[in-house]
C-alpha cells in the first residue's frame, strides 16, 4: 500500500514527464510548419522573380500604350492565381498545425485528467472516514474542470471553423475579383 505523499510524488513525476513529452513534441511540430513555411516563402520568391523577369521583358517589347496595358492585364490574373494559390498552401500548413497542436493537448489533458481521477481514487480508499465530503468536492472540481475543457475545446473547434469558412469566402472573392478584372482588360 503506498502512502498518499508516495502517490502525489509518482502522479507529479509522471505528469511532468507526459509535460516534456508533450512540449518536445509540440515544439517539433512548430519547426516542422515553420520548415513548410519557409519553403514555401522561397519557393513563391524564386517563381515571383522568374515571373517578374519574364514580364517585363515582355512589357518591354510592347509596341504601344494599348498593348502595354493588355500585357499588364493579362499578367494579372496569373498573378492572382498563384496568390490564391500561395493564401491557400498556407492555409493548409496554418491547420494542418492547429490540428496536430489540438491533438496533442487533447491527449494531454485526457491523460492527465485519467491520472488524476485515479490518483483521487486510490486516495479515497485508503481515506480516514469522515472524509466523504472533501473527496465529493474533489470529484466535483475534476467534473467541472473537464466539462469547462471539452466547452473550451468546443468553441475552439468552432472557431477555426469559422476562421477557415472566411478565409474560403475572402479567397473566392479574390478570384471572382480578379477573373472580372482580367475579362475587362480583355475587352
Amino acid at each position: 500500500m503506498f502512502n498518499i505523499p508516495e502517490q502525489f510524488s509518482t502522479v507529479a513525476k509522471t505528469n511532468l514527464e507526459a509535460q516534456l513529452a508533450l512540449f518536445t513534441n509540440l515544439t517539433s511540430k512548430a519547426f516542422e510548419s515553420m520548415e513548410k513555411v519557409v519553403d514555401l516563402n522561397l519557393n513563391v520568391a524564386k517563381a515571383s522573380l522568374e515571373d517578374s523577369s519574364i514580364a517585363a521583358k515582355q512589357l518591354l517589347t510592347a509596341k504601344d500604350p494599348q498593348e502595354f496595358f493588355s500585357l499588364s492585364a493579362a499578367q494579372a490574373q496569373p498573378t492572382a492565381a498563384k496568390a490564391i494559390a500561395y493564401g491557400r498552401h498556407l492555409a493548409g500548413i496554418a491547420t494542418s498545425a492547429q490540428a496536430e497542436f489540438t491533438r496533442a493537448a487533447e491527449e494531454q489533458i485526457a491523460e492527465a485528467g485519467r491520472k488524476v481521477s485515479a490518483l483521487v481514487e486510490d486516495v479515497s480508499k485508503n481515506a480516514p472516514a469522515g472524509s466523504e465530503n472533501v473527496i465529493a468536492i474533489v470529484r466535483s472540481a475534476i467534473g467541472n474542470a473537464n466539462a469547462g475543457y471539452e466547452q473550451f475545446s468546443k468553441s475552439t473547434k468552432q472557431a477555426v471553423e469559422v476562421m477557415e469558412a472566411n478565409m474560403n469566402t475572402a479567397v473566392s472573392q479574390f478570384s471572382q475579383a480578379a477573373d472580372k478584372t482580367a475579362s475587362r482588360a480583355r475587352k
